[in-house]
């Protein structure tokens, strides 16, 4: 065998070292893996998403943020929020706050109601007592109590007397709808809507709104045994009225109570049928 001649190099010629893999830098590292995670999610959740079907008939029902939850004995539910309001000491009798709540449930229910707030104002009380119940129904919070007057010609410190009729300067019992507000001959004002035919539906005819008054106030109840009155408006105090007005415009309801034997009989929205809570 011929001796094979030996291999010569150039000088200048480099030898490659041998291969080795050189680490990574920390960002790359986090950065590829992040990558990765984020591809692979994708990738899972896609055809998840995009094959979903929904079943109409296990979908949930729309339910109105105010209304109360649904029990059995809708009874004790009225009962419990009664107490966790703590309205008995404040003088708000239970029956006047079932009354309120089913006529709120029943407009709630038609839709009118797109504001959770429940005022009920108590003409049964004297007028120098906190006789405003502004109640949050969503959050279940009495966020107001205070004063609210009567019309003229319902009676002195206690209200006697209502009317539906124009020119009466009488309140009128029963539940309303809340509207908008303006600026008029007694400063920032809100519309109210009368939604028993008979009891209170000449509302907006006989221009009854809330607004605030000075004569609704504790130092006159305090003095006088009793507060102003006003042409039939269920009037507050100008320190409250704007925070009032604020709370309850546009689609809150407001409930006027007395018990007027009349008025007891024939409203088909204080009345417990077809209530639902």
């Amino acid at each position: 065998m011929v001796p094979l001649p030996s291999q010569k190099f150039p000088a200048n010629f480099l030898v490659p070292k041998p291969f080795s893999i050189q680490p990574m830098k920390k960002s790359t590292v986090w950065f590829s893996a992040i990558f990765l995670l984020v591809t692979f999610s994708l990738a899972a959740f896609k055809p998840a998403f995009s094959e979903k079907k929904i079943d109409r008939n296990k979908m949930e029902p729309v339910v109105h943020a105010g209304v109360l939850p649904l029990v059995q004995d809708h009874s004790s539910s009225i009962r419990s929020l009664y107490e966790k309001l703590n309205l008995a000491s404040r003088g708000l009798a239970f029956e006047t706050f079932h009354l309120a709540l089913n006529g709120y449930n029943k407009l709630l229910n038609k839709g009118l109601v797109t504001n959770p707030i429940l005022s009920i104002a108590d003409m049964s009380q004297p007028s120098c007592q906190k006789r405003l119940y502004v109640i949050n129904m969503q959050t279940q919070q009495l966020l107001i109590n205070t004063l609210v007057a009567h019309g003229r010609n319902s009676g002195e410190a206690k209200a006697a007397k209502f009317s539906n009729t124009p020119e009466s300067l009488q309140s009128s019992l029963g539940f309303y709808i809340t509207g908008g507000t303006y600026l008029g001959n007694n400063g920032f004002s809100m519309r109210l809507k009368g939604m028993e035919p008979g009891f209170n539906d000449q509302a907006e005819n006989r221009a009854i709104v809330m607004h605030g008054a000075p004569y609704v106030n504790e130092d006159i109840a305090r003095k006088t045994g009793r507060i102003g009155r006003s042409w039939g408006c269920p009037a507050v105090s100008v320190q409250e009225h704007q925070q009032i007005i604020n709370l309850v415009k546009n689609g809150s309801c407001l409930y006027v109570f007395a018990p007027e034997k009349q008025y007891l009989a024939k409203s088909s929205l204080s009345s417990e049928t077809t209530a639902s809570l």
